[in-house]
């Protein structure tokens, strides 16, 4: 629609619309004067996982040494290796729906079957244990938590997760920790690694982090793992056999972004909550539209299923992605149906754009949705 000149407004986006800062930028350019462009070693440079690894135990509470470490291409390929590496066909892997839909590709590209248990907005769509008790099987092997969530921007509590990792000891059951919007919490949320609550979890655990979403780095591919080193061992095969070393150069930009000054993280987050703010209160107002505030990440999760079986002229919308068809070619919005993510009862809007695109985006859909009957 874009490229005919139509006027669309994207609530789509899974990244930032910020820049990446500048410093992170000039030691990129550094490096690349540098010569720093042929390949290093696969997991990373050892500067890097050192960082990281420092990193984890100052932010997260978790003690790693960088061989417990590895860079990746994204927290998606650290994802990719955590899945590769411990399951395998007959394992089941627990999933709380609403989900980030490459988990569940992921998880059955190994062989292993994923298990969903439904979250809702009676617990802000945060796992529990009281939810993941009765999907347990003989056959259950690992568990993915994604704190703070995406789509629903839900932050599980340090209580909800210290019964969990309690639950995952006592199973013996692995934890799948992405992290990746750790640093997009709002007001009193607190961000909690499940590794650092006791050595017996940790032990279970692999935390996946990424560059991307604090540092607005999505393009430069870098995002890492840490975990038991036999788990980390085996990543550093596959991915040695994959895609070898993530970019040396992103490796650089990644360095400076860890060490260097965080006026820009701090800008961000401050913009997004001011964002979630207007969104969520808008939103609300509309007719048949509820809304929790979300704690984390940066999207709104909707609940729209009062709209299901309402029609425009001949249309009926019958689901979420209905009704994302015709908020597309009726308002000219685009968002992502809850049926994506696993609840067919809600829309994911991002709010990585701007404040004008969003009040424009939002009066376009309560206009919209003002026709349907």
């Amino acid at each position: 629609m874009r490229a005919e000149g139509i006027d669309v407004i994207g609530f789509g986006a899974g990244e930032p619309d910020f820049d990446t800062p500048l410093n992170i930028k000039q030691a990129a350019i550094q490096a690349i004067e540098k010569g720093f462009t042929k390949y290093t070693p696969v997991p990373g440079i050892d500067e890097l996982r050192a960082t990281i690894a420092k990193k984890l135990e100052k932010d997260n509470h978790l003690v790693y040494r960088p061989s417990e470490v590895i860079v990746s291409c994204g927290a998606k390929h650290a994802l990719f290796n955590v899945f590769m590496a411990l399951f395998e066909e007959g394992d089941e892997v627990i999933v709380a729906a609403p989900y980030w839909e490459t988990f569940l590709e992921q998880i059955q590209l190994t062989g292993a079957t994923p298990v969903l248990v439904r979250t809702d907005e009676a617990t802000e769509f945060q796992v529990t244990r009281e939810l993941l008790e009765p999907v347990l099987t003989p056959r259950t092997k690992g568990l993915v938590l994604n704190t703070p969530s995406n789509p629903t921007g839900a932050v599980i509590s340090r209580e909800h997760l210290k019964e969990i990792a309690a639950l995952a000891v006592e199973k013996n059951i692995y934890i799948i920790s992405d992290e990746t919007y750790e640093k997009l919490v709002y007001e009193d949320a607190e961000h909690v690694s499940i590794g650092s609550l006791n050595p017996e979890v940790k032990e279970l655990t692999v935390t996946v982090g990424a560059l991307s979403k604090s540092y607005s780095m999505t393009g430069w591919r870098i995002g890492y793992a840490a975990g038991p080193g036999d788990v980390i061992k085996a990543m550093i095969n596959l991915q040695s056999q994959s895609t070898s070393n993530p970019t040396s150069i992103a490796q650089k930009a990644a360095l400076e972004a860890l060490t260097g000054p965080e006026d820009s993280l701090v800008e961000m987050r401050r913009e997004f909550l001011k964002r979630r703010d207007y969104m969520v209160q808008e939103l609300r107002a509309m007719e048949g539209v509820s809304c929790i505030k979300p704690k984390g990440a940066f999207y709104v999760f909707p609940r729209i299923s009062a709209f299901h079986g309402r029609k425009y002229h001949d249309q009926v919308i019958a689901n979420s992605k209905d009704l994302a068809s015709y908020l597309l070619n009726e308002a000219r919005v685009a968002v992502i149906p809850g049926e994506a993510c696993g609840s067919d009862q809600h829309l994911r809007l991002s709010y990585a754009l701007s404040m004008e695109h969003i009040e424009k985006g939002l009066k376009r859909i309560r206009e919209a949705l003002g026709k349907l009957s």
